[in-house]
């Protein structure tokens, strides 16, 4: 059990600000102008020896068609039934107004504490003026100013006291799972994939690019099977990154990978493997993460007994020399073998944990290079005598030879090839150093 806080309200009030002050990092996405933040952005805030989540939501608007503002409206509801306390943000330097008045609505009708956060209060006029806000009809209010952060200690004071003795107060209860961060261009169907996994609208999905702009982490814990995952917003290619809010979601995605234990790279099937799907998976390899390759809207392709086999050999083609990576080919929509690239990208999870006794290192590896061993360079013999595995985050070994600097990238690939085969390290990046002896 935990306790929740989520931050509501209307568009451009601070929010978002208000959220990375409490978490003391800048994770939610702020910009000058609403509809920023459309999903439901959570977070872990420590206070006075007790934790407490955090839900930064989109701005709340009442009254339209807006394909966004009625999905952001639906996210808030949301919100507002996952949360033990609200924090009902408005601004002193446009008083109440007809949103406040009917987000005030919404709330009373959740009968949940509501605590009044009365944002951009920097002077002491302004501290008079915000007397106003006792008119929606809360009893706590608090002036703040969350661009300084004064204020906010106060509100944090307020809300540790709600959070009850008995409640589980672990410091970060999610740090030894798997972290499992989805990957892929734009409305390849990311958000789609993460909703049916867990069998709620928990991000907005729509048939529009860009729908997530920032990255979204969701705790999974169904059928024995328990991780984070993370959606991101597409990448895309820099030539059609326009805005600077969708710049800042890229580099969101980026830095999601780089926190990752395995990517899960989606591609549309009715498209291919694009040039920018192999730059998304160039960046997952660089950074030495575990990668599966989730091929969706397949059930929106014609196909025969030898498609998936032809369309795997393409993949493996463009992806190469890094070709031992599973393809599951799914339908998001249709929830076609989704469990399945569960089991997958968790047994890749598994892989980059592995640990190989020292012993059978050697026994097998060394009878592999006794079949063929390293080239001689310049009349010099390579003799290998001796492997073991590294301390390290990403498999790695090291080989101990007599002219380590004169092996070959061909042979070091010929050793990574028979490590493959011999172990079980499918969709994981392997280190190889050679050492001196």
């Amino acid at each position: 059990m935990s306790y929740t806080v989520a931050i509501i309200g209307r568009p451009n009030v601070g929010k978002s600000t208000l959220f990375n002050r409490l978490l003391e990092e800048r994770k939610a996405i702020t910009d000058d102008f609403s509809g920023v933040t459309r999903d439901r952005q959570y977070g872990i805030s420590e206070w006075n020896g007790k934790t407490f989540n955090v839900i930064d939501t989109g701005g709340f608007v009442m009254h339209t068609d807006d394909v966004f503002e009625k999905a952001i409206r639906h996210q808030v509801r949301l919100a507002i039934a996952e949360a033990d306390l609200m924090i009902f943000m408005v601004d002193v330097t446009t008083g109440i107004t007809d949103l406040d008045e009917s987000l005030a609505q919404e709330l009373r009708k959740a009968k949940k504490p509501v605590l009044v956060a009365v944002n951009k209060v920097d002077n002491t006029e302004r501290s008079y003026a915000a007397n106003e806000f006792y008119g929606l009809g809360f009893e706590n209010l608090f002036c703040l100013s969350s661009m300084s952060g004064s204020g906010t200690g106060e509100i944090l004071d307020f809300i540790v006291e709600q959070i009850p003795e008995d409640i589980d107060n672990a410091e970060d209860i999610y740090k030894d799972l798997p972290k499992i961060t989805i990957v892929g261009q734009p409305n390849a169907g990311k958000s789609t994939l993460l909703n049916a996994l867990i069998g709620e609208e928990r991000n907005i999905v729509t048939e529009i690019a860009g729908t997530t702009r920032d990255s979204i982490h969701t705790h999974y814990n169904l059928y024995g099977k328990e991780f984070l995952l993370v959606d991101t917003a597409g990448i895309r290619k820099k030539s059609k990154v326009h805005e600077d809010l969708e710049f800042y979601s890229v580099i969101r995605a980026i830095k999601a990978i780089d926190e990752s234990d395995v990517c899960i790279l989606m591609i549309d099937a009715t498209v291919g493997l694009e040039l920018q799907d192999l730059k998304i998976f160039g960046v997952i390899n660089q950074r030495k993460k575990g990668i599966v390759i989730l091929v969706n809207k397949w059930d929106a392709i014609e196909k025969d007994s030898k498609t998936i086999l032809e369309f795997e050999k393409r993949i493996k083609e463009k992806i190469a020399p890094f070709t031992d990576v599973p393809i599951v080919f799914i339908s998001a929509l249709e929830k076609q073998r989704i469990f399945q690239a569960v089991d997958k990208v968790l047994e890749v999870f598994n892989n980059k944990q592995i640990k190989i006794p020292t012993h059978q290192l050697n026994e097998i590896m060394l009878a592999e290079i006794e079949k063929y061993g390293p080239p001689a360079y310049r009349g010099e013999y390579i003799k290998i005598k001796y492997i073991t595995q590294l301390p390290a985050k990403t498999p790695s070994f090291a080989f101990f030879c007599n002219h380590p600097d004169y092996v070959k990238e061909a042979y070091r690939n010929y050793l990574e090839n028979r490590m493959r085969e011999n172990f079980s390290l499918s969709g994981v990046p392997v280190n190889i150093f050679f050492r001196k002896k």
